[in-house]
C-alpha cells in the first residue's frame, strides 16, 4: 500500500494563527515553485479571513527554514535553455513582496539554516526571530548569481558597508549578527520557539516577543565595522579587493579570498546592485534583480557555479570571464538592461502575467 504523499507545504489554522510549515526537511526545506503559489495563495486568502490574526511561518526538521530555492532545478533549467527559472523567480519575487506588505503580523521563525530564497520569505517579514541556532546567508556569488529575494535590497540599508562585506564574500551571519545588519528583529532560544507559537495565539506577536525574547551580545560583523567600512570604501571591485589584501586584519584577509573566489562577474554585479538599491523601493530592487538573474540564467557562470558547489562538488569553478578586470562596465551594463517581462510595474503593482509568467 502506497502511503500518501506528504504536502511540501503544510497548512495549518488554529487559535487565530494561520501556520506555514516548510515541509522538506531531506532538502532543508529548499523553495521550488509549486511552493512559492501554495504559500502565496494561502496568503491572500488569510488576508480577508477574519478568524486569522496572525501568520506563522517555519520550516520542518531540524536543520533551518530554508536552505534557498531548489538550484539543482535552476541549474537543469541553465543547461537545458528553458524558462522554469524565469517563472519561479517572478513568482517568488512577488511572494517576497506580497509578504513585506502583508496586512496582518507575519512571524518569520529563522531557526537553522536560512539561506538565499529563505532570507526572501523571512527577512521582509512584519516579525523576524532568529535563534542561538542561526545561520542567515547569501551565497548566491559563489555560484554566479547575485543576492536576489531583495537581498539587495535588505544589504543596501545594512550600518555601513556591512551590506557589501556580506554580499561581495557570500558570508554568513548569526541570528546576533542577523539583528545587528537589520535582517531580523528578536532573538528567542531555540528551545522556545513552541512556547512562542503558543504564547502568540494568547497574546499575540508582539507581547510575545517581549516575554520571550533575549538580549543579544554583540554582533561579530558589527564589530567589525571600523575595518569593513574603511575597505569597502573602494569604488571599484578592483580597489575593494585590494583594500582587503593590504589590511592586516585576519578577516580582511579571510574576505579578499572569499571575494576573489566567487564569480567575478557575480562580484560586479553585486557591488553595483547594492549601491543602486540603496535608493529604490523593494519593488524596484527585486526588478533590477529580476533583469540581472534574467540574462544571468543564460550566462556561463551560473551553470558552472551550481555544477562546482552542488553537482561534482569539487569546489573548483572556472569562471568567465575569469578575472574582475575582465568585466568591463559595458558587460556589467548589459546586466541591467530592462527586459520585457518584470514582477512589478513603476508604481510596484504586480505586473500581469505574460510570456514568462
Amino acid at each position: 500500500m502506497t502511503l500518501p504523499r506528504e504536502p511540501e507545504v503544510r497548512l495549518a489554522v488554529g487559535r487565530g494563527i494561520g501556520r506555514i510549515t516548510l515541509n522538506r526537511p531531506k532538502a532543508i526545506n529548499a523553495l521550488n515553485h509549486s511552493m512559492v503559489l501554495t504559500i502565496s495563495d494561502a496568503l491572500s486568502a488569510w488576508a480577508v479571513d477574519d478568524a486569522i490574526e496572525s501568520v506563522v511561518l517555519d520550516g520542518a526538521g531540524d536543520r533551518g527554514l530554508c536552505a534557498g530555492g531548489d538550484i539543482r532545478a535552476i541549474h537543469h533549467d541553465t543547461k537545458a535553455g528553458g524558462t522554469a527559472s524565469l517563472d519561479f523567480w517572478l513568482d517568488e519575487y512577488r511572494l517576497n513582496s506580497q509578504i513585506a506588505h502583508y496586512v496582518k503580523p507575519f512571524v518569520a521563525m529563522m531557526d537553522g539554516l536560512v539561506m538565499g530564497g529563505g532570507v526572501g520569505l523571512s527577512a521582509h517579514a512584519s516579525h523576524r526571530v532568529v535563534t542561538d541556532r542561526t545561520v542567515v546567508g547569501m551565497p548566491e556569488v559563489k555560484i554566479g548569481l547575485i543576492p536576489d529575494v531583495g537581498g539587495t535590497y535588505l544589504l543596501a540599508r545594512a550600518p555601513g558597508r556591512t551590506g557589501l562585506h556580506v554580499g561581495l564574500t557570500a558570508g554568513s551571519m548569526t541570528g546576533i549578527d542577523a539583528i545587528a545588519l537589520g535582517l531580523a528583529d528578536r532573538l528567542v532560544p531555540h528551545q522556545q520557539q513552541d512556547q512562542l507559537i503558543h504564547r502568540i495565539a494568547e497574546v499575540g506577536p508582539t507581547t510575545a516577543l517581549k516575554e520571550l525574547s533575549d538580549d543579544p551580545s554583540a554582533s561579530t560583523i558589527f564589530a567589525a565595522r571600523p575595518w569593513i567600512d574603511d575597505c569597502y570604501d573602494g569604488p571599484t571591485a578592483e580597489e575593494i579587493l585590494a583594500n582587503l589584501r593590504a589590511n592586516p586584519v585576519p578577516e580582511a584577509g579571510e574576505a579578499a579570498s572569499a571575494v576573489a573566489a566567487a564569480s567575478p562577474t557575480s562580484v560586479k554585479l553585486t557591488l553595483r546592485a547594492i549601491r543602486a538599491a540603496g535608493e529604490l523601493s523593494l519593488e524596484a530592487a527585486l526588478n533590477q534583480e529580476y533583469r540581472m538573474v534574467s540574462a544571468l540564467l543564460r550566462a556561463p557562470d551560473l551553470a558552472e557555479g551550481i555544477r562546482a558547489q552542488v553537482i561534482d562538488k569539487d569546489r573548483n569553478p572556472q569562471w568567465t570571464p575569469g578575472t574582475l578586470g575582465e568585466v568591463t562596465e559595458e558587460l556589467v551594463d548589459h546586466y541591467f538592461r530592462p527586459t520585457v517581462t518584470q514582477p512589478f510595474d513603476g508604481a510596484g503593482s504586480v505586473v500581469q502575467r505574460g510570456a514568462h509568467d
